[in-house]
């Protein structure tokens, strides 16, 4: 039976994707490498190691991977300040997992330094979590089911009796790989790309009754 929620951050309660994507646009062009927001895609939800070092690949560009995504968050800092908001129906939400005495944990591939921006702009402090798991935390980032598992673990439960909150192909595979139940929001990709959910809606003003009943 569920008696936790593991929540992802990015496109789940904060929509900065296309802002961490422009930042990351303009300091590879700072190194002369001209990219295009479709070369990340495929490396959405992994972490910014992946994220950065996948598209540098790509392209053939050797880069200090601590160096240029020291810079990206630099920039992703300035260009976030008074722009983001919690994504529709996030507070409510995680209120209403926390009405049902349901333990809560943030499990993101992002590294701290992000996770304390986004949470600031958004004015949800960390304390709104039981526990938080960063990218920092765990070696093995998704699609390997390895941060969830550390999540549950961090709330002294089973993954199998956790519901995954994500957005992404990779976070979902993570998910449903560590053993827990999914629940896919469709902000950052079509349902057609999220079908290994045990739930899909379109924002969490609409998660199906039963996500939090079993």
């Amino acid at each position: 039976m569920i008696n936790g929620v593991l929540f992802d951050m990015d496109g789940v309660l904060v929509d900065s994707e296309s802002f961490i994507c422009k930042a990351a646009i303009m300091m590879f062009s700072e190194i002369g490498l001209s990219v295009s927001p479709e070369d990340f895609k495929p490396f959405v939800g992994m972490g910014e190691n992946r994220y950065l070092g996948g598209v540098a690949e790509k392209y053939g560009k050797i880069v200090d991977i601590e160096k240029i995504k020291a810079r990206t968050y630099e920039i992703f800092a300035g260009i976030v300040k008074g722009n983001l908001k919690a994504l529709p129906g996030a507070r409510e939400f995680i209120s209403k997992c926390l009405g049902k005495n349901l333990k809560i944990s943030l499990a993101t591939s992002a590294d701290k330094v992000k996770m304390k921006v986004n949470l600031e702009e958004i004015e949800m402090p960390p304390s709104t979590f039981d526990t938080i798991i960063t990218g920092l935390d765990v070696e093995r980032k998704k699609p390997f089911p390895d941060i969830y598992i550390k999540a549950a673990e961090s709330l002294g439960l089973k993954p199998s009796d956790c519901l995954v909150v994500e957005d992404s192909p990779s976070g979902i595979r993570a998910g449903k790989a560590a053993g827990c139940k999914c629940l896919a929001v469709t902000t950052s990709f079509p349902a057609s790309e999220l079908s290994e959910a045990d739930w899909i809606c379109n924002s969490l003003h609409e998660v199906p009754d039963d996500a939090l009943n079993w």
